[in-house]
């Protein structure tokens, strides 16, 4: 078997500089309602000797934000988050809470804002790492001393309660834990779920009365992994996939049967009666080894849970391979018309020079965005233009929202004719329309991870 490639070439080649350029240009109009940060992380490369996997997982985290206000692009800036690995490169002191361990895992999976601070996220028992307003390192964080050990790449975010909800997993224990953070940002209910095996789980949903967790058929492994350098997770068909409803008080989860799979993403979830919907982007098989031929591609697919009988309904919503899916943050955990995903065409030709499953990842760079009515079965897909590609797109509803899909769609995508990026606004209801603005940066923002919008302080 040769050598697994450098994932950080192509659209994932990091950039080597920290940029900040005020006033940008923009073409179109900037929405004046539009007062905050949109904020993306990713992998931005790693020292050749770093003894980890050379994997996309595994690179070091950069952050890139934009801040919008009263219809102007005031800043771009791009920050390298100072874990130690990076400080220690870059001649720096660690920053507060930083680990000084040999495995210092960047937090280069998503950043979001609560409780009107900004936190970097990893998963696998990693602290977050706080942000500044500029995107400048405060240091690793415990929620004000109230985070028992690790957090989650994906929390949800109650938008009834203002309650933030993680699943998170630690790379050595074989348990789970429900966290609920409070609006003020402290750790209020801690709930662990004790399971047979070390699961790897990236992400959960939410309805009105339970978490969902998604224990499915990849494990925390180093079989083969670490004298071929990849990612240490392994595919384990031989044991049950499932999903469990825990209820929010904790109360003792509840588990139903599923074909095995892999989920990176969730879409959104909520009840219906005694039904539970749980709309995902499913893969087949994950972390499996083998050729390329044998990569399973991700589809949004639709669990039906029937919590009277126990039995599960699988339904294929769309075949096309797809990635980063979103909804409005005003229905996480209630019903979802319209859903947003990133084409994933582009991420299978990232793979096509690796010979390794385990190579996979959703996080290529997309060809198209794709608007979902869940409600007609109908769908409607956006291209960008040639060489141009995208990632994730975070939905912001306009101020006093006459339905689901009135909003704005922000996302960067690169502009090869420049060599660089644009931060792109669009309607979510006009979907195929003329971008409403698009702020032309200095330089590419490379293909990553995940990203939010953050609006200013009221």
């Amino acid at each position: 078997m040769s050598t697994v490639p450098d994932p950080f070439t192509g659209s994932y080649a990091p950039v080597g500089e920290e940029v900040t350029a005020f006033d940008l240009p923009v073409t179109g109009t900037i929405p004046a309602e539009l007062n905050g940060r949109y904020l993306r992380n990713g992998p931005n490369g790693m020292r050749a000797d770093d003894p980890r996997p050379r994997h996309l997982f595994a690179g070091y985290a950069m952050v890139h934000g934009v801040r919008l206000r009263e219809g102007r692009a005031r800043w771009y800036r791009n920050r390298m988050v100072r874990s130690a690995a990076v400080a220690e490169a870059l001649g720096e002191r660690p920053r507060p809470g930083a680990s000084v361990r040999i495995l210092d895992v960047a937090p280069n999976t998503h950043v979001i804002g609560h409780a009107d601070r900004t936190f970097a996220l990893v998963e696998g028992g990693f602290r977050p790492y706080e942000l500044s307003y500029e995107i400048e390192t405060v240091g690793a964080t415990d929620f004000c001393g109230t985070l028992p050990d690790g957090f989650a790449a994906h929390p949800k975010l109650d938008p009834l309660s203002g309650e933030l909800h993680a699943i998170t997993w630690q790379r050595d224990s074989e348990v789970l834990r429900h966290l609920v953070l409070s609006p003020r940002g402290r750790v209020i209910r801690a709930v662990d779920v004790p399971l047979p095996h070390r699961p790897v789980v990236h992400d959960m949903a939410l309805t009105r009365n339970h978490a969902v967790i998604l224990d499915l058929s990849a494990s925390v492994g180093t079989r083969g992994n670490r004298a071929r350098r990849t990612y240490p997770a392994v595919w384990d068909e031989s044991r049950t996939a499932r999903i469990g409803l825990l209820p929010r008080d904790g109360t003792g989860v509840r588990w139903f049967d599923v074909d095995p799979c892999f989920v990176f993403h969730t879409l959104n979830a909520y009840e219906d009666g005694d039904r539970v919907v749980i709309d995902v982007v499913r893969y087949p098989r994950m972390f499996a080894g083998g050729a390329v031929h044998d990569q399973s591609s991700p589809t949004l697919d639709r669990w039906l849970v029937d919590t009277a009988s126990g039995k599960v309904t699988e339904t294929r919503l769309d075949d096309r391979p797809q990635e980063f899916p979103a909804v409005s943050p005003a229905v996480v955990g209630g019903a979802h018309r319209y859903g947003y995903s990133t084409v994933a065409t582009g991420l299978l030709r990232h793979l096509a020079a690796a010979d390794a499953l385990d190579t996979l990842t959703p996080e290529a760079a997309g060809d198209a965005l794709i608007k979902h009515d869940l409600g007609r079965q109908t769908s409607t897909v956006r291209h960008f233009g040639a060489g141009r590609h995208t990632g994730e797109v975070s939905f912001v509803p306009r101020e006093g929202a006459r339905a689901e899909d009135d909003g704005y769609l922000l996302a960067y995508v690169h502009d090869p004719e420049r060599g660089a990026s644009d931060l792109v606004v669009l309607s979510a209801e006009d979907f195929t329309g003329a971008p409403v603005a698009t702020v032309h940066l200095p330089v590419r923002v490379p293909a990553g991870f995940h990203g939010s919008w953050i609006p200013d302080p009221v």
